[in-house]
């Protein structure tokens, strides 16, 4: 698979934990497009692209404000989050077809969360038979487009609803 390796990406990947704050705040500060995989903003959260995706149209839902848990968030900042998801289900039924979804957020280092300061909610398109040994034996994962163009469908997608 190829990524797109802007400098902020390329840093991410080869040096995360020696980069100054948070991913999710850094791309906030850039222009979306590609670069920062940002597909949509609302007043108080965005839906962004997992840079390392299990599946195909994996999305992130994530508040604007810098909090590690869903109990640090406001009322209307969970409103938002909740339709910020509900609508990426719509475009990624319309542009991938999923069976299924997986969807949550992992709070806190014991439950595997990887940005652990800055809370987000996972959207993964799921089909019957996605899963295979290559994550876990190979350490790879196979996914069927680049993420430069999961990023186009969906935003084209999501643009038009």
């Amino acid at each position: 698979m190829k990524y797109l390796w802007t400098p902020w990406r390329k840093k991410y990947v080869l040096n995360h934990e020696g980069m100054e704050g948070c991913v999710f705040c850094r791309a906030l500060q850039q222009e979306d497009g590609p670069s920062n995989l940002i597909v949509h903003r609302e007043k108080l959260a965005f839906m962004i692209l997992n840079l390392y995706p299990y599946t195909g149209g994996h999305m992130m839902v994530v508040p604007n404000i810098h909090k590690p848990s869903i109990i640090d968030l406001d009322d209307e900042t969970l409103h938002e989050i909740t339709g910020l998801i509900t609508h990426s289900m719509q475009v990624a039924n319309q542009v991938y077809h999923p069976e299924g979804y997986n969807i949550g957020a992992n709070i806190g280092a014991a439950a595997g969360a990887g940005v652990e300061q800055h809370v987000h909610f996972h959207i993964v398109p799921r089909w019957l038979g996605d899963t295979n040994f290559l994550s876990t034996v190979g350490n790879t994962r196979v996914l069927p487009e680049e993420l430069e163009e999961t990023y186009w469908r969906l935003k084209a997608a999501w643009d038009q609803k």
